[in-house]
């Protein structure tokens, strides 16, 4: 290229032989506080078929509401082998599974917690495919509960959107969540 620029590429080849070495689908090994859960997330191209070869990661609160993070310096207790992060490739079915505990609630970052109120409790996710240059931030929430109505960061989502970002539970202990990076059903995506 003339102006010495690379160009933007989608996941290459390069990835299966440095991200997958990576992987920690479970989160929450015995002995962590909280209600442990199974999350299950598809992964959906612009058509609905599955995309068999995707990265998805989940980055969230332990059970307490409170990150592993140097920046959260409330006073909550932290968990001994609870990070809150969590990387799976979805398989032929378009499948990604992730064994953890069902987060707390965390304050809205924009105020804290007696000005923004606290959020629902949530899994942030990155999603990573062919075609996607950059990857796509979204959300996952537990269809039913209580706090849907009060969090801040649903409240900025039209509410006929905002299905796409619950999870339904499917059986106990295990939630569902059907990502579609386009189409008709997509997904909610934020700006990081």
């Amino acid at each position: 290229m003339a102006d010495g620029l690379t160009p933007s590429q989608t996941i290459g080849p390069f990835y299966w032989g440095t991200v997958v070495s990576a992987y920690r689908a479970d989160l929450a090994p015995l002995g962590v506080a909280g209600e442990r859960i199974e999350v299950v997330l598809s992964l959906h191209d612009v058509d609905g078929k599955v995309i068999p070869d995707g990265l998805l990661e989940i980055w969230q609160a332990n059970s307490h509401g409170r990150y592993k993070h140097p920046e959260d310096r409330r006073n909550l207790p932290l968990d001994a082998g609870f990070d809150g992060f969590g990387r799976a490739s979805t398989d032929a079915r378009g499948v990604a599974r992730f064994g953890t505990v069902r987060p707390g609630r965390v304050p809205w970052p924009h105020g804290g917690a007696q000005r923004g109120g606290l959020q629902a409790p949530h899994l942030n996710i990155s999603v990573f495919a062919r075609g996607v240059l950059n990857r796509l931030a979204t959300r996952l929430y537990f269809d039913g509960d209580p706090a849907l109505a009060e969090d801040p960061v649903l409240k900025l989502v039209e509410p006929a959107r905002r299905g796409t970002l619950l999870a339904k539970r499917e059986k106990q202990g295990v939630w569902r969540l059907p990502i579609h990076i386009g189409g008709a059903q997509e997904t909610v995506f934020f700006d990081s």
